[in-house]
């Protein structure tokens, strides 16, 4: 299926692209995400003409993400969890939990902009963790896992 894009998107392409992709990725994802459009002769002509809207978005988006990685960079996050005496965890820290620790420093994130290409944590100790604010803004912090006996 063709599409334009709306936005950029990660292996895929920048805003106005036309892209082919298959037709599920677009219909359940991309298109309902809002992220793209099919690629009809009147939403090309749609897309035209709100260009420069949709370029003005992405920028303030854009300069919103680099803000708030500027605020997190090098944060230290700790999080205590029970734990054997081995320093196993009773359990895991995920992205979830990463994200509401954040919160309650102030920092509102998605859970799903928390990179863990490792999984969840199950070991005390700190860990570095990426934070993917936007598709050109990653912010680096560390969480440190404390364990309760």
């Amino acid at each position: 299926m063709q599409i334009i894009l709306l936005e950029k998107v990660v292996n895929l392409g920048g805003l106005g692209d036309i892209v082919k992709v298959k037709d599920g990725y677009a219909r359940n994802f991309l298109i309902p995400q809002g992220m793209a459009k099919r690629a009809t002769e009147e939403n090309k002509k749609v897309f035209e003409a709100r260009r420069a809207e949709l370029e003005k978005v992405q920028a303030e988006k854009l300069t919103a993400a680099q803000a708030l990685a500027g605020k997190v960079e090098g944060l230290m996050v700790q999080i205590t969890r029970k734990a054997g005496v081995d320093g196993r965890l009773f359990g895991s820290v995920g992205n979830a939990d990463i994200a509401e620790a954040l919160k309650a420093q102030g920092v509102e994130i998605e859970k799903a902009a928390v990179r863990l290409p490792n999984g969840p944590f199950k070991m005390i100790g700190d860990n570095a963790v990426e934070l993917a604010l936007h598709t050109d803004v990653v912010a680096n912090i560390t969480v440190s896992v404390l364990g309760e006996h």
